[in-house]
């Protein structure tokens, strides 16, 4: 179905809302999926019209969703869905949202997968080897632990973005916003060492173009969101981890720690880059597992 609405839309949300590109083709994947579907279901002498959907259109497509997509997904697909027609009502093509008249699935809170501090020495002590490429991933597994940042602002972070003497790194989260956020040293040393065999693999080739991303592929461009994930994949299959671990579980395992650690909630949220302490709180249920510990450990009574 050719919609110039949804083209419409994608271009107030990339503009005015500031939306990555990530986000904008998973709102753009989830839209075509439902017009797709309504156009199977539709009478096919009757062209598609939005506004002719209507809340029983949205119910029978989450109905369609539930024996292929787990709760979650499908809550993120009907929040894409209002977004949509809050957006056509506020342009005056609809009088009324249909999907506020349906209800979001109850979702399971989930417990994030993260991995304990040993297994996490394990896996960043156990990268050994001093070429570049070594030292490359070495130095992206110490970050991502070390800052909590997303896969994808890792990948979009720049050479000028690290700050050594700060120990701090700029990056762009959700909505392209700015925050910087501290890096250990163990981070730092391993990004100056990459950094140092890289430049120093550029005067030996004698190279001139610009490279000012952080991290580099194997073709000198910049490192994709995709080859960190293999990367950690290769790390699990390796060490043959229990609990493999996926890019976002060094997110995961970062808060986790900083938590068990004592760090107080409302900081992990702003280091996180989280626009709701809602979202940071789900990292106190696995939290309190450690806490039950201590006070099981620590209470006379106990």
């Amino acid at each position: 179905m050719k919609n110039s609405w949804l083209d419409t839309f994608m271009d107030a949300i990339r503009v005015e809302k500031g939306f990555s590109p990530n986000t904008c083709r998973a709102y753009r994947k989830d839209l075509e999926q439902f017009f797709a579907f309504l156009a199977k279901e539709s009478d096919a002498n009757r062209p598609l019209d939005e506004r002719r959907i209507d809340a029983l259109a949205i119910r029978a497509y989450l109905g369609w969703l539930h024996k292929r997509c787990k709760r979650s997904t499908i809550a993120r697909k009907l929040s894409c869905l209002r977004s949509f027609f809050k957006f056509l009502v506020k342009r005056g093509i609809l009088e009324t949202n249909p999907a506020d008249a349906v209800l979001t699935p109850k979702r399971g809170q989930p417990v994030p997968n993260y991995l304990p501090v040993d297994d996490v020495f394990r896996m960043l002590d156990g990268l050994k080897g001093d070429s570049l490429l070594a030292l490359r991933n070495k130095a992206i597994l110490e970050t991502l632990y070390s800052s909590g940042i997303r896969v994808g602002e890792l990948v979009g972070a720049d050479l000028v973005d690290v700050d050594f003497t700060k120990g701090l790194i700029r990056v762009w989260g959700k909505g392209d916003k700015e925050r910087f956020v501290p890096v250990g040293n163990k981070a730092l040393q391993s990004i100056r060492a990459y950094l140092d065999a890289r430049e120093a693999a550029r005067r030996e080739a004698s190279e001139t173009k610009d490279r000012s991303a952080l991290f580099l592929n194997k073709s000198g461009g910049r490192l994709s969101a995709r080859s960190v994930a293999r990367l950690v994949d290769k790390v699990n299959r390796q060490l043959a981890l229990m609990r493999p671990i996926s890019p976002h579980g060094f997110r995961h395992t970062f808060a986790t720690h900083m938590l068990d650690g004592g760090a107080d909630l409302r900081m992990v949220q702003e280091l996180l880059g989280h626009a709701s302490l809602s979202t940071t709180q789900r990292y106190t249920h696995v939290s309190m597992d450690r806490l039950m510990e201590v006070y099981d450990k620590s209470h006379p009574r106990g």
